[in-house]
């Protein structure tokens, strides 16, 4: 597979208070950060990499007009060798959008969105502390779709306090109306050093029960199966097509970017707390839109760490990734990577997921039921 580029975008109007990745609300650094992810991108080359993915994350990429997008892209093209037909994606809040912004982005060469729905319903939407209400995400969509974008996703949550399967289903039903191309459907945690984690630890909030979160898990499963969405990632999901050939597919749909983590693909991130990864090395940048600006204004990158993997995490992370798509691990090419015999290695741990129905094993191929899903952590454990 060829290369991906990310680009985080570390701006937000307001910080989500169950959001651990970084941002800053103080939008008045915005040019002197363009001129240094402009200067990284110089920097920081691909080398012989080739690139089929452009992925403009945050953050709230949004909050950049279509002139600033258009600038990183065209800047990005020049820098990286980018495939001219490469999958270009931009997350948006619903809250920091209009249909004149979203036309734009596509001329700028955006052409996928992905937008930070998360829910219609008002009191989740206030428990999220997100800006926008359901009213301004059906907008988002109706804009995006209508500004001409041709492969859209979106993102939803569940497990948030007080949420009811009834209540979920009406997100999703209202989700699927819209007939995106993909969506994502994540589980609401709660990160330490976030203020939902500090209200879960002092008392003011409730999580929803391990119980209930399980239910709504195997609700969206179902519901999204009868409309045509296949879960490749157990989070994602993707709607299934007509190909050229007559024939149902769902791969043209899904995020080529995210794919390309799961897979070890090497990616290079660019940005304040971006990470990259060329096998078998990870580095990443420092987390402060400052001290990013001063080091490249420096002629310095932005460096902040970088960890060479052991033949043994290489292992560990394998089977985790691997565990978390729904094709699972494929047996052929782990032994021929790592050198072993997967079945011999773990053949007792199989057998007893096995026999409890959370994993499939066959000749090629080892795979976490639906059911295992809900326990990935506990499962990839015992591995190690």
């Amino acid at each position: 597979m060829d290369a991906g580029l990310y680009i985080h975008i570390p701006f937000c109007l307001k910080k989500c208070p169950y959001c651990d990745f970084y941002s800053i609300t103080d939008t008045s650094l915005q040019p002197a950060f363009m001129d240094a992810l402009a200067s990284e991108m110089r920097m920081n080359r691909g080398g012989t990499l080739q690139f089929d993915t452009l992925y403009m994350g945050g953050g709230t990429p949004s909050v950049l007009d279509a002139k600033a997008v258009g600038r990183i892209i065209k800047t990005a093209r020049q820098s990286y060798e980018i495939l001219s037909d490469a999958e270009i994606t931009l997350e948006v809040n619903p809250g920091t959008v209009t249909p004149e912004q979203l036309s734009m982005y596509r001329c700028s060469g955006v052409n996928r969105i992905n937008i930070g729905v998360q829910s219609f319903n008002p009191d989740h939407l206030s428990c999220l502390g997100r800006i926008h209400s359901g009213r301004d995400a059906g907008l988002a969509v109706n804009w995006a779709q209508k500004a001409g974008f041709k492969n859209i996703g979106l993102d939803l949550i569940y497990g948030i306090p007080n949420q009811t399967k009834k209540s979920w289903l009406m997100d999703l039903q209202l989700a699927v109306e819209f007939e995106p191309q993909h969506l994502s459907c994540y589980v609401l945690s709660f990160e330490p050093g976030t203020p939902l984690y500090r209200d879960r630890q002092e008392g003011r909030l409730k999580p929803l029960a391990e119980p209930k979160v399980c239910e709504l898990f195997e609700t969206t499963l179902e519901f999204l199966r009868d409309y045509g969405y296949v879960q490749y990632e157990i989070s994602n999901f993707a709607r299934e097509t007509i190909d050229k050939s007559g024939f149902k597919n769902s791969e043209v749909n899904r995020s080529k970017h995210n794919v390309k983590y799961w897979k070890f693909v090497p990616y290079i991130g660019l940005g304040p707390s971006a990470h990259s990864f060329l096998e078998p090395k990870r580095y990443w940048n420092c987390t402060d839109v400052k001290k990013y600006i001063q080091y490249l204004e420096a002629g310095k990158l932005p460096l902040a760490g970088e960890e060479r993997l052991s033949v043994e995490q290489f292992m560990m992370e394998a089977i985790y990734l691997g565990l978390r798509q729904t094709n699972g691990i494929l047996i052929d090419v782990f032994d021929k990577k790592f050198g072993v015999n997967f079945k011999k290695m773990f053949e007792e741990v199989i057998g007893d997921f096995e026999e409890k129905e959370l994993m499939e094993f066959s000749q090629n191929r080892c795979a976490l039921t639906s059911k295992g899903m809900l326990y990935l952590d506990s499962i990839a454990a015992m591995f190690i």
